[in-house]
């Protein structure tokens, strides 16, 4: 479960499971609640227990750091795919 991102006490990482079978995504952590967001199109894909304007935030970071955040789902990726 590599962590990618760290913003305003927001975890956001990859189970490695997940990047060899389904879309680029983020698993999102605060507070002991958890969500999920797809990247390809930053949309939420699992609220979690996160409030409005929680979600509304980490859309926010999402869209400021996509590109990290997809570059970073590649190269993940390469590592189960090529490994």
């Amino acid at each position: 479960m590599p962590v990618v991102l760290r913003v305003n006490g927001y975890k956001f990482f990859f189970y490695e499971a997940d990047v060899a079978n389904e879309p680029p995504h983020v698993h999102i952590v605060k507070d002991g609640n958890e969500g999920k967001f797809w990247l390809d199109t930053v949309k939420v894909a699992r609220e979690g227990r996160f409030r409005q304007n929680d979600l509304r935030d980490i859309e926010r970071i999402l869209k400021d750091n996509l590109e990290f955040l997809l570059r970073a789902w590649e190269k993940e990726k390469s590592k189960h795919v090529n490994g």
